[in-house]
């Protein structure tokens, strides 16, 4: 597929960001497992128009971040949650509609992956802890998974970070990873292959699997 970005020398990866204050925020580790990969990194803040960015970039990344706001999936927040401003998300909800219009690769991290299966009409355990009977630490630490795709494949270890997980898949929304509890790890579109998310975070890992992920991404874009 023909980019509709720049003559350059790799592919640009769009990244969403926050907002703190008076500033626009990202952490870097985002940026820079793109940038290792060979990647070019564009920070977008939600003030620019999701379809002129989808058109300009040749993937896009959404991030960590705090919690999906309940209401998506028609829910009150629980007393726990720590729900992302709104503007946020629906900037970032608009950019993942443009981007699948556009048939360009998509990669969900964490708050990234939750928000991906809400748009797609599934719904989240907003508390682990409270909501999920498990033994495994999902807020800290490493957990096992064990993955059925093909980037995904097999036993492996990644780091945990978080206390909600996603609960109903969405419509066409098929899990390609589990943690050893039995919570989906991993998701992917049955009709778009061309988007992966993930509820770890790859970016804070040095191994085969962060790699595989990121190399997917921008493998995609070519």
């Amino acid at each position: 597929m023909e980019s509709d970005s720049m003559n350059k020398d790799g592919p640009v990866i769009g990244i969403t960001v926050d907002m703190d204050g008076e500033y626009w925020t990202q952490k870097h580790h985002y940026g820079s497992a793109i940038a290792d990969g060979g990647g070019i990194v564009v920070l977008i803040p939600e003030r620019n128009d999701p379809s002129d960015i989808a058109h300009m970039i040749d993937g896009l990344l959404i991030p960590g971040g705090g919690d999906v706001d309940p209401s998506f999936f028609f829910e009150s927040p629980h007393p726990l949650s720590r729900v992302v401003r709104r503007e946020r998300t629906d900037f970032e909800i608009h950019m993942l509609k443009a981007m699948m219009e556009l048939g360009k690769p998509v990669l969900g991290i964490c708050y990234g992956m939750q928000l991906i299966n809400v748009v797609m009409g599934g719904d989240l355990y907003q508390d682990i802890e409270s909501q999920f009977s498990s033994r495994v630490d999902h807020r800290r630490g490493m957990h096992g998974i064990r993955g059925e795709g093909a980037i995904i494949k097999g036993k492996g270890v990644v780091n945990s970070s978080h206390h909600q997980a996603v609960r109903r898949l969405g419509v066409g929304v098929e899990a390609l990873a589990f943690s050893d509890d039995g919570l989906v790890e991993a998701i992917g579109i049955s009709d778009y292959p061309r988007l992966l998310a993930v509820q770890w975070h790859p970016e804070r890992l040095i191994d085969s699997l962060s790699r595989r992920l990121f190399s997917y991404l921008l493998e995609a874009c070519q």
